[in-house]
């Protein structure tokens, strides 16, 4: 199989028909099966032969058609088929009738057949087997060896003289179905046909800037839904790793956290790669925010005198820091520290501290008695005792 658009051979198919001469009836066909690029136009010929006359009156030619679908006696004729509406032409004059079907597309892979009745009392005649069209379309096949790409024209057409084109030029003297390139030269390869270099294949080349984006945009609230994705325009299409921090995550376009965590806090990044190069997106650093977890209140007691009460909790942004008693209304005091100084059996009683952001807030509850000149301190969260000391004063 060859690649043209005619093919040069023809084979005759007869009918045979008692009172007639055995090529009274026949169509003519091109010999060999056609090969067709994708987007492309292809011509099928045929001619056609029937008796000139029939009790001395003249046969003429009612019908042409070409056709794929139906059978010999009711076919579909192309120019009705919707699957090649806008396509088709008959170009006929006397006893030749030539198909031209533009913008080929590999579903117009089939046999074509030609049929024409007369006003003969025979009717009409169907060449028949008709005749192979196969569409193809050129790709570019890529393989790695090394610092070195393969690059092959492919077709399903046999031996046909290629041309190679890179960033859309002509490249001289190279006419083989192969190519080697450098990896990472960044530019951009196709190839065609020798005499068909408007029908070329999707050019190949290594992924271009590669883009990283967020979704949703804006603020990152801990237990929301997360996703990062990462792109890049590359032929063959790009593998895509994410890095967290420097280190390795996995090789998916999307990294989604459905439920995104604090510990998820980090510096991002992605690489696109394929058998012709590989490059790396900018980095995005996502903050994940959150409400203060629960605080932890410790105290340092100095003996006869004063206390000193410290609040922490872990919180982004971080968090503001207010003390209070309980049953009492108004504030003791602001900042992480509070201390009592002077410490007095008075004084004694329930305190805590409010660990509070943008996200929320949450509190600490701390109990100070004094018994007999001791102190007591109990740390309590959440009204749940988690560690009793006792300070001699």
């Amino acid at each position: 199989m060859s690649l043209t658009a005619a093919a040069s051979g023809f084979v005759v198919f007869f009918l045979f028909v008692p009172g007639t001469g055995q090529s009274d009836w026949g169509v003519t066909y091109p010999s060999t099966p056609i090969c067709a690029l994708k987007r492309s136009t292809v011509d099928i010929p045929c001619t056609y032969r029937y008796p000139s006359t029939e009790s001395h009156q003249t046969t003429e030619v009612r019908e042409r058609l070409w056709f794929t679908k139906g059978s010999n006696k009711e076919p579909v004729d192309l120019k009705t088929d919707s699957d090649y509406t806008g396509r088709v032409q008959y170009l006929c004059d006397k006893k030749n009738c030539t198909l031209r079907i533009t913008d080929l597309r590999e579903s117009d892979s089939a046999e074509y057949k030609f049929r024409f009745t007369t006003t003969h009392t025979l009717g009409g005649f169907t060449g028949s087997p008709g005749v192979t069209l196969s569409v193809t379309d050129l790709q570019v096949q890529v393989t790695r060896s090394s610092t070195q790409g393969e690059l092959r024209c492919h077709s399903s057409c046999n031996n046909p003289s290629y041309v190679w084109f890179r960033n859309g030029q002509k490249m001289d003297g190279e006419t083989s179905s192969s190519l080697r390139v450098s990896v990472e030269d960044n530019d951009s390869y196709s190839c065609a046909v020798t005499g068909y270099e408007d029908y070329r294949s999707p050019p190949v080349y290594s992924p271009k800037v590669v883009t990283l984006s967020l979704t949703p945009t804006g603020e990152i609230r801990e237990n929301s839904s997360v996703t990062l994705n990462c792109s890049s325009d590359a032929n063959p299409a790009a593998n895509y790793t994410w890095y967290k921090n420097g280190k390795s995550l996995n090789g998916k376009a999307q990294l989604v956290f459905s439920s995104i965590q604090s510990s998820d806090s980090g510096q991002y990044n992605c690489t696109a790669e394929n058998q012709l190069g590989k490059r790396t997106s900018e980095s995005i650093f996502i903050d994940v925010k959150y409400a203060p977890k629960l605080p932890s209140v410790s105290a340092e007691i100095v003996e006869g005198s004063s206390v000193t009460l410290t609040c922490i909790s872990d919180a982004n942004p971080a968090a503001n820091y207010t003390w209070y008693k309980e049953n009492e209304d108004s504030p003791k005091a602001s900042g992480q520290i509070f201390t009592i100084t002077d410490f007095r059996a008075e004084q004694s009683g329930n305190y805590y501290c409010e660990a509070q952001n943008s996200r929320g807030h949450q509190n600490s509850t701390l109990n100070l008695i004094v018994v007999a000149g001791k102190l007591f301190h109990f740390h309590l969260h959440k009204h749940l005792l988690t560690a009793p000391d006792l300070i001699h004063m």
